[in-house]
């Protein structure tokens, strides 16, 4: 790592290009990072976007320059797990800047959330971050937040 970047960090979750804009996936052990990633790559391709996978439950963090940069970790590079059929090989990408965070939760997440839920810092970047229940057919939610908040100002 070079002067402008921070130490980097290991966190569990998954992350996807779509276009230029990383999208981290965050959430406990079953809750639906790969599946979302998967949906989240086959509806932006099927959009005529380009989508890959960076990595899939575990993705190494750093900032650098105020940006958030994602990495696959070495071991899972290029793997994507798919239930029933474990790690399975899948096209991908070496890094991302990440501009959106979306978390995974047990419960039900706000209909209307508060300003301040719709912001996370990670690893002192502010970020957009939208919550999520887990549910079929959240990718279109994703895709439209990441529109959202990358054609504001």
């Amino acid at each position: 790592m070079n002067a402008t970047s921070a130490q980097s960090s290991r966190i569990h979750a998954s992350t996807v290009a779509i276009g230029e804009a990383g999208i981290l996936i965050r959430g406990p052990s079953g809750s639906g990072k790969s599946t979302l990633a998967l949906a989240l790559i086959a509806a932006a391709t099927q959009a005529g976007s380009f989508a890959r996978l960076v990595a899939d439950d575990r993705t190494e963090i750093a900032s650098q320059a105020g940006r958030l940069l994602a990495r696959p970790v070495a071991p899972l590079e290029g793997l994507v797990e798919r239930r029933g059929l474990g790690l399975t090989p899948e096209p991908h990408l070496p890094a991302v800047q990440v501009r959106l965070i979306v978390d995974l939760l047990a419960e039900e997440p706000a209909r209307m959330p508060e300003p301040e839920d719709l912001v996370d810092r990670l690893a002192g970047i502010d970020l957009p971050r939208l919550r999520l229940a887990g549910r079929p057919g959240d990718e279109r939610l994703v895709l439209a937040a990441l529109k959202l908040f990358l054609d504001q100002p």
